[in-house]
Parts: C-alpha cells; sequence; structure tokens
C-alpha cells in the first residue's frame, strides 16, 4: 500500500513539472486591422496594413482585442514593427493580463522619443514588466495590447504601428533543458558574412554599453544593406532607463532599416540554424559562463556543427569560436532569447525599368533553383513565343552585377547558372526582360 502511495505521489510530481509549451503569436495586416477593439483618435492606412494618426489629431490610442494562449504561460517575450519617421511623433506599446479580472495597463516601451509626461505602470500585484520582458509570478492565458501615439504638431508627419508580436513560455522549460544533447546537437555548416563591428572603438564614452545595437548593425550589413552603426546605437538608447540594449528597441530599431524583426526563444541549435537557412538571422542574448550579460550574432557553424558567431566585444570577434559546451550554456540557461530578423522586401531598392505590358502570364515562366543558394543557383525561364530577352542580376540596392542573357531566344524553356563564388551573403535581385513581360525574383546566397 505504501509502495502505491509512493509511486502515485512520484508520478502526480512529475505531471505538474511538466512544462508548457512555447508559444509565439504575431500579428500583421489583415490579422492586426481585425483585432481592433477601440480606436481614437487613429485610423486604419489606406493600404490596409497599418494604424496611423487621423488628420489633426495630436493624440490617439487602439486597443486590440484580448489574445488567449493555447497553454499557460508565466514568461513574455513583446516586440512590434512600427515607423515613426521623426522625433516629435512617436508611440508606444502596452499590455495587461487577465485572471479574475484586468491588471492595469503596462507599459512595454516606446519609439523613438518618449513624449509622455508619466512613463506609466510598469507592475501590477501578480507580475511586472522586467524592463523589456513580462515576468509572471503564476500562469497566465490571457492578455490584451494597446498601442498609443502621439505628436508635438499636427504637422508633423504621423508613426504607424505595422506588427505586433509576444512569445510566451513557461520558466520550468528553461530549467530542465538538457546541455548534453544541446551540445551534441551538430547542425550542417552554414556561414553568413558581414562587416565587423567592434563596438569599443565605435565610441569609447558608450562602447562597454552597446553589444546589442552593434550586433544587429552587423546583422543588417549582412543584407547588404547600409547603415552607420555609431548612429544605429545611438538611436537604441532608451533614455527612460538609460541603457543602450533594451530589446523590443532593438527590434523596433532594425525595421527602421529594413528588417522585419521580433524577440524570441531558441531551445536547440538546430532551430536557429533553420532560420539562418531560410534566410534569416540570429542575435543571441547570452550570460555566464562567458558573459556577465551580452549579445553576439550568430554567424553560422562549421563543419564539425559547432556554432560560430561575430561578437561585437572582441576586436577579432569576426567568425569566432567559443567553446560549444560554454556557449550552449551562456545561450541556453538564459532561456536561448535572441533577435530574429528576415529582410522585408517591401523595403528593398527597386530597380528601374521601363513600364512593361503582361499580355498573358501564361506565356512565361521564371523560376530560380536552388534558393538558398551556395555557390551557384539556376534561373530557368520558359517562353512561349519568340521574343527578345534580358536577364539581369542585382545587388539588394538595385546595383546591376552581372548580365546573364541579352539577344533573341526562341520558344522554349532555358537555363541559365550563376555562380556567386566572389559575391558575400545576402539577398539578390534577378530580372527577366522581355517585350511583354517583366518579373523580378530573391533569392539568397548563404555561405
Amino acid at each position: 500500500m505504501k509502495k502505491t502511495i509512493l509511486l502515485i505521489l512520484i508520478f502526480t510530481g512529475l505531471i505538474f513539472s511538466q512544462s508548457y509549451k512555447d508559444q509565439f503569436y504575431s500579428f500583421k495586416g489583415d490579422s492586426l486591422i481585425n483585432r481592433i477593439e477601440t480606436i481614437s483618435g487613429l485610423e486604419i492606412s489606406q493600404d490596409s496594413n497599418k494604424i496611423i494618426m487621423s488628420e489633426n489629431t495630436l493624440a490617439g490610442y487602439v486597443i486590440f482585442k484580448p489574445d488567449t494562449s493555447l497553454e499557460p504561460f508565466n514568461k513574455g517575450l513583446p516586440s512590434w514593427n512600427g515607423h515613426s519617421p521623426s522625433g516629435k511623433s512617436s508611440f508606444r506599446v502596452l499590455i495587461r493580463f487577465y485572471k479574475n479580472g484586468w491588471s492595469v495597463w503596462l507599459t512595454l516601451g516606446y519609439w523613438k522619443n518618449n513624449l509622455w509626461s508619466n512613463y506609466g505602470a510598469t507592475y501590477f500585484n501578480d507580475g511586472k514588466i522586467s524592463i523589456d520582458y513580462a515576468e509572471l509570478n503564476s500562469y497566465y492565458r490571457k492578455w490584451q495590447f494597446k498601442v498609443e501615439m502621439k505628436r508635438t504638431a499636427v504637422t508633423e508627419p504621423s508613426p504607424s504601428i505595422h506588427r505586433l508580436n509576444f512569445f510566451v513560455s513557461d520558466s520550468r522549460t528553461t530549467a530542465n533543458l538538457n546541455i548534453n544533447n544541446i551540445v551534441n546537437d551538430k547542425p550542417n555548416e552554414i556561414f553568413i558574412e558581414t562587416k565587423h563591428y567592434y563596438q569599443y572603438s565605435l565610441d569609447p564614452n558608450i562602447g562597454k554599453d552597446i553589444c546589442s545595437p552593434t550586433s544587429v548593425a552587423m546583422a543588417i550589413k549582412s543584407y547588404g544593406l547600409d547603415i552607420d552603426p555609431l548612429q544605429f546605437a545611438r538611436d537604441n538608447e532608451d533614455r527612460y532607463w538609460g541603457m543602450f540594449g533594451i530589446w523590443p528597441r532593438a527590434v523596433q530599431n532594425a525595421y527602421e532599416h529594413g528588417l522585419i524583426g521580433e524577440v524570441t526563444r531558441y531551445r536547440t541549435w538546430s532551430e536557429a540554424y533553420n532560420v539562418l537557412k531560410n534566410g534569416g538571422r540570429v542575435v543571441m542574448s547570452v550570460s555566464r559562463p562567458l558573459y556577465k550579460g551580452h549579445l553576439m550574432m550568430l554567424a553560422g557553424f562549421d563543419n564539425r556543427g559547432n556554432p560560430l558567431v561575430h561578437d561585437p566585444a572582441k576586436s577579432n570577434g569576426y567568425k569566432y569560436l567559443f567553446d560549444k559546451r560554454d556557449l550552449s550554456k551562456s545561450w541556453f540557461n538564459k532561456g536561448g532569447i535572441a533577435y530574429t530578423f528576415y529582410l522585408d522586401s517591401n523595403n528593398t531598392t527597386d530597380i528601374k525599368c521601363d513600364d512593361i505590358l503582361v499580355l498573358n502570364n501564361e506565356d512565361y515562366k521564371f523560376d530560380i533553383y536552388p534558393n538558398p543558394f551556395n555557390p551557384s543557383t539556376n534561373i530557368r525561364v520558359q517562353l512561349n513565343k519568340d521574343e527578345h530577352t534580358e536577364i539581369k542580376v542585382y545587388s539588394l540596392t538595385g546595383e546591376e552585377l552581372t548580365t546573364l542573357y541579352k539577344g533573341e531566344l526562341r520558344k522554349g524553356i532555358y537555363n541559365f547558372n550563376w555562380n556567386a563564388s566572389s559575391y558575400s551573403s545576402g539577398m539578390y535581385l534577378f530580372r527577366v526582360v522581355t517585350e511583354n513581360y517583366a518579373k523580378t525574383l530573391k533569392a539568397f546566397l548563404i555561405k
């Protein structure tokens, strides 16, 4: 009888120690607009993709419908993507939680400048906003977002909000991680090139504080985008908290430079590899034993599955190799928190060309494979009529790199190969133009 009771107690303990799953919730475009519950002084933009201030208003707000997670959580990582065209118009994001009633509204952060005389609440009786994440004393399943906008004059351009994200998790997931399994996880070889920025050389006065924006600047640069790392770091400063490394602010800052982003968690190296493989970027938030608190860009993996990083704290930090066990402890024991970025295709430079009339799309087929690629890819073009055809490759900024073909082509299927061995990792644009057709496709070179 005693053995039976003991077994029941052990089994019950295992049930209650099992952690809830990580969950990621993101709303943009229609999904964001459709979640509007109350709106005042703001309106939906003409393209229906964002929320802006109404004409002749100085302030306004929007409250979104409550969201409910599939499983309970006690940790939350908020982030957002929006736009503030000047220092005189801003938005801020708030959240509240529900359990037997709503908490007070809690301020998550603002962009770009804090135009509010009162920052707002950051805690309630069952939790708080610990600068850049939600830390709850018990488990919740329901929350609600609110966005406020403000400008100093009606002549100032409106800020806008495009996307809201919330990554929720159970603190027991981090506590129960198996580091041995993580160390034995060996992803395939991959490498993301960029320009290395040494944070201490950018500005000695703030160098020790800018690992976060410096790492993000390297991620932006890896896509071939122009970036001033020092100005980016200065823009990243949250003057209310007096800090340069607040997570949602870094993600928002990157959005102003062409990257869609969110604050997320990773539990294995393979999860991070899959993001890199699909053209994304990962900036890791790490702690001991390597650093007390630091961020660095995940550069990829070597041929033995060891992670490589671009570390802004080291002058020789480009493609740096730490001991895998130490790096695994530093990242995953802190919860595997990271910025995850992808290139915003809406922010790429348009390629100038004459207006083309597409008479019949069925007459043409154009695709690229493999994509992503390393170091070469194939461009397949199908024509159902004889036509003069041009096939060119451009950089992300619109610079013409090479002409793969220019001349007459007869009806048929053609394959062209582009070897990018001499080019750096990043996104490239492939454009086909005929007498009656024009199309541009994107492909990622990953080294």
